[in-house]
């Protein structure tokens, strides 16, 4: 059985921080120029790790990401008929 995986998106000071970051779960991206990290976590670990994200002195922001709210099942989606063609052709 799959784990629940959620990100938290983590606003740090300086990039030589990532190190304690990625301590805390999978770090997936960190970015340099607007200094954030992403990480994956288990979803019952969430709150307790931004807690503990949170109280880290040289982090800005602690935000979890929203994509396992958001709902990813379509109603009245049509599929674009130029991709049936290409997909009916093997491309």
């Amino acid at each position: 059985m799959k784990t629940k995986r959620q990100g938290i998106i983590v606003y740090f000071q300086h990039m030589k921080n990532v190190r304690q970051i990625k301590k805390h779960g999978h770090l997936i991206h960190a970015s340099k120029r607007r200094k954030y990290a992403l990480l994956y976590v288990n979803q019952e670990d969430l709150e307790y790790k931004m807690e503990k994200l949170d109280r880290l002195p040289f982090v800005s922001r602690v935000v979890p990401s929203y994509k396992p709210e958001v709902r990813t099942d379509y109603e009245n989606a049509k599929p674009d008929k130029a991709k049936q063609y290409d997909y009916k052709m093997g491309i």
